[in-house]
């Protein structure tokens, strides 16, 4: 995977840098795979905007990706690394033995023609998926399960990974992406290696139209606003707006919002770095 930094021979693409999708291997998604995407527009049932800042954009159709890889013991055969418009990491289809074509989140390294299987009999490899109580302690992970049978929803996006530690007893200790350190049941799934795309956070759109194409509105800043807007809003000139704060009036920048009676907290062991 590398990026590419465009010449300058227009004001948009002076700054941008772009991907360079070597591992991309086709442009033509599986037609069986794939189901349509409704846009909200940031919309509620009753049409009232509940989230700012969103709509437009390119239209989309959603690739039904295999989170939970409960085909076990059937090996599958990579066909093609493929780009997915609704997440930052890319996507592998793969062929079955048994016919059945899925989706799943490709990892760093994971190449057409590679072979890969789930369950517990399976090998430590890339793109396998094994639960915890059997893969080997120190092991870069992604795509983790919190409760078993639920599907991955831990170290999903571009490049991220997480690291088994320690196992004890029914728990495995597992250090997350945001360096939380965390106990996580050893009948929980997680698949082999780091999430591909890793150079997705070098990337530079360049112009504002890109970040619409996205489906991203402008965004006001709060300081802008006027005092009826948002609690950092008015004042004469150039005013700095107070304490950082959020438009329901809670403090930004440290402020702790978890709930002190949550009950996975007796599963943190270390909390993340602020």
């Amino acid at each position: 995977m590398s990026v590419r930094k465009l010449k300058p021979i227009t004001p948009g693409q002076r700054f941008r840098v772009v991907n360079g999708f070597d591992a991309i291997t086709t442009d033509k998604p599986e037609k069986s795979l794939l189901a349509p995407i409704k846009r909200t527009g940031g919309r509620n049932s009753q049409g009232r905007m509940t989230t700012r800042y969103k709509g437009g954009g390119h239209k989309r159709r959603y690739r039904i990706i295999d989170f939970k890889r409960d085909k076990q013991g059937i090996p599958a055969t990579v066909a093609t690394i493929e780009y997915d418009p609704n997440r930052t990491a890319f996507i592998a289809l793969l062929n079955y033995q048994d016919g059945e074509k899925r989706y799943i989140i490709a990892q760093n390294g994971l190449e057409v023609g590679q072979n890969v299987v789930s369950g517990a009999e399976a090998t430590p490899e890339i793109g396998n998926t094994l639960p915890l109580s059997v893969i080997p302690l120190g092991t870069i992970i992604s795509c983790i399960e919190l409760h078993p049978g639920q599907g991955a929803v831990i170290a999903r996006s571009a490049g991220s990974f997480a690291q088994l530690m320690a196992r004890d007893g029914k728990f495995a200790t597992v250090k997350l992406p945001s360096g939380e350190v965390r106990m996580i049941l050893v009948t929980c799934s997680a698949t082999i290696g780091a999430v591909s795309n890793s150079d997705h956070q070098l990337l530079v759109g360049g112009k504002a139209g890109r970040s619409r194409w996205l489906g991203r509105r402008p965004r006001t800043r709060p300081v802008a606003m006027n005092p009826v807007d948002h609690p950092m809003g008015g004042g004469e000139g150039r005013s700095s707006g107070g304490h950082p704060r959020s438009r329901n009036g809670i403090p930004a920048k440290g402020y702790r919002t978890r709930s002190k009676t949550k009950a996975s907290s007796k599963y943190i062991v270390e909390r993340r770095k602020k």
